[in-house]
């Protein structure tokens, strides 16, 4: 909020460390669009309302996963986060949000034992179908070296990779769950396994940031240029953006085992 105050974000390149500026008033920006496991302080604060009544237009992607301590040990209950996902639906609308269940994790526990945190899919799905959600994205967790070196030190379970037939399965029974419930499924960077999909399994590639339905949301005025700076090679349908965060000024406390991208975490 200090930086739409101030009207632009200046943005640390986190390869170079290169600081530039990103403009920011209301007639620079078309939408902003927010990640977050939990919208918490977002919703208590109510900045949606204070960036709305500015002018600014604002789309979520909310991931919302099962309970499980040692997968997501930072989180919010399920249910607190269930509530926060009908307070934004209330306030901007369900047209204005994608429902995230990433990413998909199978791990073996300390006695050999199977699990995966699909537990609560169902009941999460449930209740965004009520909610008039539309859209749900997953994949299925990146075993990067940097994972799998934090699963071996800081945790009794071990992530486990499914054969791509696996997958397909898990994703076409996720497919006709959301489909009853009037929800369509995206995959986000699982180019392989949609592929392999059946030709009657109605799922797509995903868009974390999805131009088209940004414009016909908000009107026209944004490239739907596919993001280079994104994994195109792996499935990833982006369009082009400006990405304002920043671990270094707004760190994330959520701990989570399969996380790629927080160099926080490491240190834990």
């Amino acid at each position: 909020m200090a930086g739409i105050d101030q009207g632009s974000f200046d943005v640390v390149n986190p390869y170079n460390r290169k600081t530039y500026p990103v403009p920011c008033r209301f007639d620079q920006v078309h939408t902003i669009v927010f990640w977050s496991k939990n919208f918490g302080p977002f919703l208590r604060h109510q900045y949606g309302q204070d960036l709305y009544e500015k002018g600014y237009k604002l789309f979520f992607n909310f991931t919302i996963n099962t309970p499980h301590p040692a997968l997501e040990p930072g989180m919010p209950p399920l249910e607190d986060r269930l509530d926060q996902l009908a307070a934004l639906v209330q306030t901007f609308g369900p047209q204005c949000l994608h429902w995230r269940f990433d990413p998909i994790c199978f791990y073996t526990d300390a006695d050999g034992r199977e699990g995966s945190n699909l537990d609560a899919f169902d009941r999460i799905a449930r209740r965004a179908s009520e909610l008039g959600v539309k859209t749900c994205i997953t994949s299925f967790a990146d075993h990067y070296r940097k994972v799998m070196n934090r699963v071996k030190i800081h945790s009794r379970l071990r992530l486990i990779e499914l054969p791509l037939q696996r997958k397909v399965e898990i994703i076409a029974n996720l497919s006709h769950t959301l489909e009853d419930l009037g929800l369509n499924l995206g995959l986000c960077c699982e180019k392989e396994v949609l592929a392999a999909l059946p030709d009657d399994i109605n799922v797509r590639t995903a868009a974390c940031i999805p131009g088209p339905q940004l414009v016909r949301l908000y009107g026209p005025g944004i490239s739907l240029a596919k993001d280079r700076g994104q994994r195109r090679g792996a499935g990833c349908t982006c369009t082009v953006s400006k990405d304002i965060g920043s671990y270094d000024l707004h760190p994330c406390h959520h701990n989570c085992l399969f996380c790629y991208a927080n160099p926080e975490i490491d240190g834990r």
